[in-house]
């Protein structure tokens, strides 16, 4: 399963409200820091970039998407070592990870 929200329903302890409401938060800022991604990379602004990633993990980590954080670790990694020939790849890559979470996500609110 991509998405685990097992920490997140310790968390909230079990409280699906409150599950439900830390998830439609997730969702409503994460494709704003996806956009902010896009056009710092664009404009090879690549500490906007890393700034942005870096403050995406903590959020992915509650939603439990292990390899969308991954994704996030390469990307602010490869820019920490100067290496920035496969960011592009790994942004879409992360966006792809991000729009499958989503549905899941959007698909557990309805259903809870």
């Amino acid at each position: 399963m991509m998405v685990d929200l097992s920490f997140l329903e310790s968390f909230s302890r079990g409280d699906k409200s409150k599950m439900k409401r830390y998830i439609k938060m997730y969702l409503d800022v994460s494709p704003s820091i996806f956009q902010q991604m896009k056009t710092a990379g664009e404009a090879k602004d690549w500490e906007s970039l890393r700034i942005n990633a870096h403050s995406l993990k903590p959020q992915v980590d509650y939603m439990g998407i292990a390899s969308l954080k991954e994704c996030l670790v390469k990307i602010e990694g490869d820019i920490t070592e100067g290496k920035v020939d496969r960011l592009e790849k790994l942004y879409y890559e992360a966006l792809e990870l991000h729009a499958e979470s989503k549905v899941y996500l959007e698909k557990y609110i309805e259903e809870s």
